[in-house]
């Protein structure tokens, strides 16, 4: 009976989001891209929508840096915002953010994460986890990707959005992360909670795939 609670809370948020995080991952925009079948636009399309998220996630970091809950997730080795402008300005050019606009859903997923930073720091751990995390995972699966279909040089200016040049050792960052999630500061109730928002982030997260995919359809 007492077996949750000696579950690792960092197994718990990722057992209880897995079916919210495969339907992100199996989107049928994120399958076309992963399967070579969009072109660079569909690609750049999608990494403006990064940079609104990032944007919202990182701009919180000072704030939050000495809270007892987020603070310790708070990782400049992280940020992503610098990298996402670089890939940006060789996606687009230098005047890349000229008529910029977030879809619909981008914009209500950032707006969620900029009211967790303000009001819920614990809340603003799950949008943090879901994204890093997968950054650090299933976002080498895309980098890869994108060098191989659109010819971006390895690592190189494109798809600096995945490479993290201060974590030396991913796997090593990953097991000190999830210590981190073990080790949050609250109590069982605010946990679910957190596990909630978890799952709310990759709902947030499958909606902007969803725009995307409606964006960027396959011709038949």
């Amino acid at each position: 009976m007492n077996a949750p609670a000696t579950t690792p809370f960092s197994t718990l948020i990722r057992t209880a989001s897995h079916e919210q995080h495969t339907e992100a991952e199996n989107s049928s925009f994120m399958s076309d891209m992963l399967g070579g079948r969009l072109g660079v636009a569909a690609y750049r399309r999608y990494t403006e929508q990064l940079w609104f998220v990032y944007r919202a996630l990182e701009s919180a970091s000072a704030a939050l840096a000495d809270d007892p809950v987020a603070g310790p997730f708070i990782r400049p080795e992280l940020a992503r915002t610098p990298e996402l402008e670089r890939d940006l300005t060789h996606l687009g050019g230098s005047d890349w953010r000229t008529n910029l606009e977030p879809l619909p859903a981008t914009a209500a997923y950032a707006a969620r994460v900029e009211e967790c930073a303000r009001t819920w720091p614990a809340g603003y751990v799950a949008h943090h986890y879901t994204r890093y995390l997968g950054d650090l995972s299933g976002g080498q699966i895309i980098r890869g990707t994108a060098e191989k279909t659109w010819g971006f040089a390895r690592k190189g200016d494109g798809v600096r959005f995945y490479v993290f040049e201060g974590i030396g050792n991913p796997a090593a960052f990953k097991r000190e992360y999830r210590e981190l999630l073990d080790a949050l500061p609250v109590d069982d109730l605010e946990k679910q909670r957190v596990v909630d928002e978890c799952k709310r982030a990759f709902a947030l997260n499958t909606g902007v795939f969803l725009e995307l995919g409606q964006e960027f359809p396959l011709s038949a």
